[in-house]
């Protein structure tokens, strides 16, 4: 599965670049971060529970930072490994100066294997799309806190990222509700 995108910050181009290459504030920006454990400024790993329908899968991932072109250009491998799973996954973005601010172009390719992949794409898509989505919204947080002008975070507006509420009441595709059909 490929997404991309792009999003605007109205920070420069260093502070949004500082926040994407620190390990520690990108581990806040996952949904469903467990632990997290920094070997090296180029390798790292979580443990997470991804929100699957009515369950969770909880993967184990080790992230390699792969290519790198300060200040504009970064490129990152990561590999899964849970019960039923394998995920491999190839992110990168490119930042540029946009007037006072910065525009990130950014790309992700996805791929599960085992029986949560055979699922198919039109089952994993929308939770994908739902967990960038979240990521997006984390990272805009880490870049404005990084600036100096702090937006809540999710558990200060009393949303746990692994909580269902967390996701969106009208999202494409099975999820799982709370509320009574």
């Amino acid at each position: 599965m490929k997404t991309e995108g792009i999003r605007e910050f109205a920070v420069p181009r260093g502070t949004v670049w500082e926040v994407l290459n620190d390990p520690a504030r990108m581990a806040r920006t996952m949904p469903g971060v467990e632990s997290f454990d920094v070997q090296d400024d180029r390798h790292w790993s979580a443990r997470v529970k991804i929100p699957l329908g009515l369950g969770g899968l909880k993967m184990t991932i080790n992230f390699d930072k792969t290519e790198e072109r300060p200040p504009d250009f970064a490129k990152l491998e990561a590999k899964g490994t849970g019960v039923g799973a394998l995920m491999q996954m190839t992110t990168q973005f490119q930042l540029e100066e946009a007037g006072q601010g910065t525009s990130m172009r950014w790309q992700a390719d996805v791929r599960i294997a085992g029986p949560v992949g055979s699922m198919g794409q039109r089952v994993l898509q929308p939770i994908v799309n739902q967990q960038v989505q979240q990521v997006l919204a984390a990272l805009e947080r880490e870049v404005n806190d990084a600036a100096g002008g702090a937006a809540p975070a999710g558990a200060e507006q009393g949303i746990h990222p692994g909580s269902p509420e967390a996701y969106s009441a009208d999202a494409e595709g099975p999820t799982h509700s709370t509320e009574d059909s």
